[in-house]
């Protein structure tokens, strides 16, 4: 752990207050900042720009949390394209810039331990965003994991209703093994699935839709497209690649999960081919990681921040903040993810949804 490279990277800190401020960035395989950089620095690494969330949501709304903390500080950014080796890098050269605080959302939580523990020993401090990355970090913010899962789980037996049973054929497509999350939404469902369904193919979709479909394909092949009941995916983007297998294969009306409440899987939902996603508050979880970057820069206590405690795969034991989230069916469109101001009723009712929209009551 390092303790005494962290003691010192702590005094250090706590003599020198920093300001922040706003980076752009148009480039998402590469590191981007404002002018000014080192102490005045908080690095943010996220994984891709796949997940439609990371540069249109969590990027935007963690630069503006900081220039409102802190008026005169940069942020350095860097997305890693779904390529540990190119996040690892990417770390590597805002620890050479001087960058004192890094928040990132690991692409592989394991390969980017000795890249987060090197950057402790240099005095940087790291907090985990989203994914519990493994190493010395010092604080965790992201969503209770368990509960998104049980949250799917849950949405798939409701939609299901009297069909579901034990009998029933379920079909599982889980996130990337390397994700740590993608274990805990697994938990979830299983915990609320298990018994109540009978889960017939389980596969990994990687977070990709292409590899999702393919999947899906495989499991039609294996089951037959009578005898599917419904379909659990970790998320939004392999929900999509799966509707379309479904669709292709000539499979309607069965249940679909997803989560991360992209705009196109609340347009199925509309629709009737996705039943329902998950919402988790993407400024909430900005905002208390902006906030919490800004208090270990200026060497302030974040235990009121940072209220629970979590363990992570190394073992480490990690100050955290776990949020709420919520689920969204089309019964709570207009009370969830409108309301909140994620999207517009015009973003979702385009001229290929209007006759849906105006049926699901948003028009």
């Amino acid at each position: 752990m390092r303790r005494a490279a962290v003691s010192v990277a702590i005094s250090a800190l706590a003599v020198s207050v920093a300001a922040c401020g706003k980076a752009g960035d148009k480039d998402s395989g590469s590191d981007s900042s404002s002018s000014g950089s080192g102490g005045k620095s908080i690095g943010l690494l996220l994984p891709d720009n796949v997940t439609a969330r990371y540069e249109k949501f969590d990027k935007p709304y963690f630069e503006d949390k900081v220039k409102e903390l802190c008026s005169d500080c940069t942020v350095s950014y860097a997305n890693a394209a779904a390529d540990p080796a190119k996040q690892a890098q990417q770390m590597s050269s805002m620890v050479t810039k001087g960058v004192k605080v890094i928040v990132i959302s690991a692409q592989d939580s394991a390969a980017i331990k000795s890249s987060i523990a090197s950057a402790v020993s240099k005095g940087v401090k790291v907090v985990a965003y989203d994914r519990l990355a493994q190493g010395p970090i010092s604080a965790y913010v992201s969503f209770d994991n368990v509960k998104v899962g049980e949250l799917q789980g849950q949405a798939l037996l409701d939609a299901l209703g009297s069909k579901a049973t034990p009998k029933a054929n379920v079909v599982m497509i889980n996130g990337d093994d390397a994700d740590p999350n993608a274990a805990q939404f697994k938990e979830g469902a299983h915990k609320i699935l298990d018994g109540k369904v009978k889960i017939a193919y389980e596969q990994s979709g990687l977070w990709k839709d292409t590899v999702a479909a393919q999947k899906m394909s495989a499991a039609i092949t294996q089951l037959g497209a009578k005898n599917i009941a419904g379909v659990y995916a970790a998320n939004d983007g392999m929900a999509g690649g799966i509707a379309n297998t479904l669709k292709g294969a000539g499979i309607s009306n069965i249940p679909l999960t997803g989560q991360d409440a992209e705009l196109a899987a609340v347009q199925r939902i509309v629709a009737g081919t996705q039943s329902a996603t998950v919402y988790k508050p993407y400024k909430e979880e900005a905002d208390n990681a902006a906030e919490l970057a800004v208090n270990l820069l200026q060497g302030k206590d974040i235990k009121s921040l940072a209220d629970t405690e979590v363990t992570s795969g190394s073992g480490d034991k990690v100050q955290a903040k776990l949020l709420t989230p919520l689920s969204v069916t089309v019964k709570n469109i207009k009370d969830t993810v409108v309301k909140d101001g994620l999207y517009t009723v015009a973003d979702i009712c385009t001229a290929d949804y209007a006759a849906a929209c105006k049926k699901a009551g948003l028009q």
